[in-house]
């Protein structure tokens, strides 16, 4: 029976073959590396997503604003992509992202949809980390997202996405510094963070107000849903891998692995049940939402073990 890891490195999917290699193993050459990204664009979910491609740079239709249906438009897409390993380099996410930066760039300095005053927290999260994950982390209008997302939160800690209250939900801004380079953070920026991971972290990860079961299932990609997968993701790339109060999010992680050391997709959606069945409160949205996956769920998920692995591997450094 092949290993986790060498599940992980066939050469079927080489976006994963190449983040692990990244990311996990220590044994890979530079060469080695550097021919797995390669490939990342040439075969595998990358090359199908940017296969369906128009030639304007946008998926689908322009005249969708790049956000609509969701999960197949523009935007999801190129937040799909960023997970994959695929930056600039490849001239196809140059133009999309150049299309993306010039529809959503608002005048506070962050990014929304097209006829939005303001910007909003989840998107300008999003999008900030995606266009960093790309290689435009000196672009100004990157720059501009961080500071309005360290400007923006609230006295709790954490932030909103539509509404007035801080939530867990509202993960994206937290994500994005994960990605950020330090030697970039000002000093509001650093004080953000920390006040962001203190809010999630008084919170075990998922405690907030009644038990809410869709954040206990693993889903990806992630668009802008939270799990506690998501959450221990960031965390521990920001630093927190140590702090005694992520335990039970870690036990959870834990208790959800395979007997064969896989994770499974637990939902292509977390608000799905593990039959992918719609909610009932779901139905009215059917129209514009288009259920997006890379695997299939209830099944053991790639994407899912991989990044559980490294959110380990951060935990056992910091031991």
């Amino acid at each position: 029976m092949k290993s986790v890891t060498e599940w992980l490195l066939e050469p079927s999917q080489p976006a994963v073959r190449y983040l692990t290699m990244k990311g996990l193993t220590e044994d890979a050459s530079r060469g080695e590396v550097a021919e797995a990204k390669a490939e990342v664009t040439s075969r595998g979910w990358a090359a199908e997503i940017l296969s369906q491609q128009k030639p304007g740079g946008n998926w689908l239709d322009k005249e969708d604003g790049l956000y609509v249906p969701k999960y197949t438009s523009t935007n999801w897409m190129l937040l799909t992509l960023s997970d994959l390993g695929v930056t600039r380099e490849d001239h196809r996410i140059a133009k999309a992202c150049s299309l993306w930066m010039d529809t959503y760039s608002r005048a506070d300095g962050g990014f929304d949809t097209p006829g939005a005053e303001s910007s909003e927290h989840c998107l300008t999260g999003n999008t900030a980390r995606a266009l960093v994950k790309f290689g435009y982390v000196d672009e100004p209008r990157v720059k501009s997202a961080f500071d309005l997302l360290a400007k923006t939160q609230t006295a709790s800690g954490g932030w909103h996405c539509r509404g007035k209250s801080a939530t867990i939900d509202a993960w994206e801004g937290l994500s994005a510094f994960a990605v950020y380079p330090r030697q970039k953070w000002s000093r509001s920026m650093k004080a953000a963070v920390e006040r962001g991971c203190e809010f999630y972290l008084d919170r075990r990860l998922f405690r907030q107000g009644a038990s809410y079961e869709p954040w206990l299932r693993f889903h990806f990609p992630y668009h802008y849903y939270y799990d506690v997968l998501v959450g221990l993701d960031f965390l521990t790339a920001l630093g927190y891998a140590g702090d005694r109060r992520m335990r039970p999010a870690l036990s959870l992680l834990r208790e959800k692995r395979r007997e064969d050391g896989r994770w499974n997709l637990d939902a292509v959606h977390p608000d799905f049940d593990n039959g992918g069945k719609w909610p009932g409160w779901w139905k009215r949205y059917r129209s514009s939402f288009h259920p997006f996956a890379l695997e299939q769920a209830g099944h053991p998920s790639k994407m899912i073990t991989l990044r559980a692995l490294t959110v380990l591997k951060r935990v056992e450094s910091a031991s």
